[in-house]
C-alpha cells in the first residue's frame, strides 16, 4: 500500500433540516366598513351641494347684478368667485374749501355783573324769577327804605335850621354895609360879618349834601338790572339783612346777547390771521360743540390778545357771536373754526380715499377697464372730509375709498359709489365674468350700449357687448354662462 498517495478530505456533515412553519397571518379586523360608507355619504352631499350652489349662481336671469358686473373680469375666464374683490369708490370733483384753522375755546360772556347790596337793611322783596331774561333798569331786589327816609326828613330839617341862620347873617352884612358908609361901624364889624355869612353858606350846602346822600340811599334801595341778560340762582333770600361790606353777592347777571368765544390758535398761524386783519377783512368763526361733530353757531374775530403765552406757544382770540338762539351757553367748550381763506374750483377728493406711507401719498385709481393703478398725488389744504389735491388727480377721476388692503397694481375690482349705486358693466365695455358665467352672460348683453360709447383704439372696448374673451365665453366660467342661460355668443 502506497502511503504516498494523498487521500480526499472528509467533509462534515450536514445539520439535519429543521421542519418548515407557516407564517403567522394577521387577524382581519371587521366591523369598521361602516366608517367609509359614512365618509363617501358626506362627500357625496357636499358635492351635490356645491353643484347646485355653482349651477345657480351660473343662472342669468336671476341675478339683477349682470349688468353692473358684466364689464368686470373678462380676462379672468376662471370660474373662482373670489377673484374681483368689492370695493367702494368715490368721484373727484371740483369745488371750494376753505383754509381753517381750528381751535379749543369756551364761551365768555361779554358782561358779566354780580350785584351787591350797596346800602345796609332788610331784603324785603324780590322781583325776578331764577333763569329769567331781563331788561337793563329792570327792578330787581328791593330793600327796606324807612331808615334811610328817616336821615332824609332829619338833614331836610337841619337844611332848614341853617338856611334861616344864614339869611339872618345876609340881613346883617346888609345893614353893616350901610353904617360903614355913614361912618357908624367900624370896617373890621363888617368884615367879620361877611365871614359869617360864607360860614352859614357852607353849613347850608353840608345840610344839602345829607339831604342828597339820604335820597341816594333810597334809591339804593331798589335795585335795578344794570344790563340785559339772564339771571342766575339766587343767592340770598327775603327776610335776610345785608351790607354793603358782604362779600358775596346777591344775584348775578350774564350777558348772552351777545356772546363770544376765547380760544387759542399756535403762534405759527398768527401771521395769516394778522395779515387779514391789517386788510380790514371780517374772518367767519364757527362754533363748534366739543364733539366737534355739530355746529353752534357763527360769529366773526372780533379782538386778539396782545401777547403769546410763552408756555403753551398759543395767542387768545375773541370771537362775537348773537345768539339769538341760544345756543351757546357761558363758560361751555367749544372747537372754533377761523376760516381765514377760502379756495375756489379746485380738485376735491374725500379724505378717506387718500393712502399714505411713510414718504409718499397715493391713491388706487380706478382705470376704464376696472382695474387699478397706483397715483402719485399732492394733497393741500384738508377741512373736515373733504381734501384738495393739488396734483395727480383730474375731474371726474374715480378712485377707491374702501377695500384697499386687498389691492395691487392691476388688480380687477367690483365697484360702486357710497350711495351704492353700481360702476355700471359699460365702463370696460367687457362681456361675461368668468367667475360668474351667467352673469357675465347677460351683462354682455346689457353692457353694448355703454360699451359701444368707448372711445376708437381701446383695446378693452367692446362695441357688441361681447368683450374679449369672457364675451365669447372662454373658459370653464364661460361655459357655464351658456349653460346657466343668457347666450354670450356674438
Amino acid at each position: 500500500m502506497n502511503q504516498n498517495v494523498p487521500t480526499a478530505p472528509v467533509e462534515p456533515a450536514a445539520p439535519p433540516a429543521s421542519p418548515r412553519v407557516p407564517p403567522a397571518t394577521p387577524p382581519r379586523r371587521k366591523g369598521h366598513g361602516w366608517i367609509w360608507l359614512l365618509l363617501l355619504a358626506i362627500a357625496a352631499v357636499a358635492g351635490y351641494y356645491f353643484y347646485t350652489k355653482s349651477a345657480n349662481s351660473g343662472k342669468g336671469g336671476d341675478n339683477g347684478q349682470a349688468a353692473e358686473e358684466g364689464g368686470k373680469g373678462g380676462k379672468k375666464g376662471r370660474g373662482g368667485r373670489g377673484g374681483v374683490p368689492p370695493v367702494v369708490v368715490t368721484r373727484a370733483q371740483r369745488g371750494n374749501i376753505g383754509v381753517v384753522f381750528t381751535g379749543l375755546g369756551s364761551v365768555w360772556p361779554i358782561y358779566t355783573v354780580t350785584i351787591k347790596a350797596r346800602v345796609d337793611g332788610q331784603l324785603m322783596d324780590i322781583l325776578y324769577k331764577e333763569g329769567d331774561i331781563v331788561q337793563k333798569g329792570a327792578p330787581l331786589i328791593k330793600i327796606d327804605p324807612r331808615p334811610y327816609e328817616v336821615q332824609l326828613e332829619q338833614a331836610q330839617g337841619q337844611l332848614a335850621r341853617d338856611q334861616a341862620i344864614l339869611d339872618n347873617a345876609r340881613v346883617d352884612e346888609k345893614r353893616y354895609e350901610t353904617l360903614l358908609a355913614q361912618n357908624a361901624v367900624p370896617e373890621q364889624q363888617l368884615t367879620q360879618q361877611k365871614a359869617l355869612v360864607q360860614q352859614y353858606e357852607g353849613v347850608v350846602k353840608a345840610d344839602q349834601g345829607q339831604i342828597a346822600s339820604a335820597q341816594l340811599n333810597i334809591t339804593y334801595t331798589n335795585i335795578t338790572a344794570p344790563i340785559t341778560g339772564r339771571i342766575g340762582l339766587r343767592l340770598v333770600d327775603p327776610g335776610n339783612i345785608v351790607h354793603a361790606s358782604d362779600q358775596n353777592g346777591l344775584l348775578v347777571i350774564t350777558q348772552i346777547q351777545p356772546i363770544s368765544v376765547i380760544f387759542t390758535l399756535a403762534e405759527t398761524q398768527l401771521p395769516a390771521v394778522m395779515d387779514k386783519l391789517r386788510a380790514h377783512q371780517t374772518l367767519r368763526v364757527d362754533a363748534y360743540d366739543a364733539n366737534n361733530s355739530k355746529k353752534l353757531a357763527t360769529g366773526i374775530l372780533t379782538t386778539i390778545d396782545n401777547q403769546i403765552d410763552q408756555t403753551t406757544g398759543s395767542l387768545r382770540l375773541r370771537a362775537e357771536f348773537d345768539n339769538r338762539d341760544g345756543a351757546l351757553f357761558p363758560n361751555e367748550m367749544v372747537n372754533a373754526r377761523l376760516l381765514v381763506e377760502e379756495k375756489r374750483n379746485v380738485v376735491l377728493l374725500n379724505t378717506p380715499a387718500i393712502q399714505r406711507t411713510s414718504n409718499s401719498t397715493y391713491v388706487f385709481l380706478v382705470k376704464p377697464d376696472n382695474t387699478v393703478t397706483v397715483r402719485q398725488i399732492t394733497v393741500g389744504t384738508s377741512e373736515g372730509d373733504q381734501s384738495e389735491i393739488t396734483s395727480g388727480l383730474e375731474p371726474n377721476d374715480i378712485v377707491v375709498m374702501t377695500g384697499v388692503d386687498k389691492l395691487n397694481e392691476g388688480t380687477h375690482v367690483t365697484a360702486q359709489f357710497e350711495n351704492g349705486q353700481s360702476l355700471g358693466g359699460g365702463r370696460g365695455g367687457r362681456g361675461g365674468r368668468g367667475g360668474h358665467g351667467g352673469q357675465g352672460a347677460q351683462g354682455a348683453e346689457t353692457g353694448a350700449p355703454a360699451g359701444a360709447a368707448q372711445p376708437a383704439g381701446n383695446p378693452n372696448a367692446a362695441p357688441n357687448g361681447n368683450g374679449n374673451e369672457g364675451g365669447s365665453g372662454r373658459g370653464r366660467g364661460g361655459r357655464r354662462g351658456n349653460r346657466g342661460g343668457g347666450s354670450n355668443q356674438q
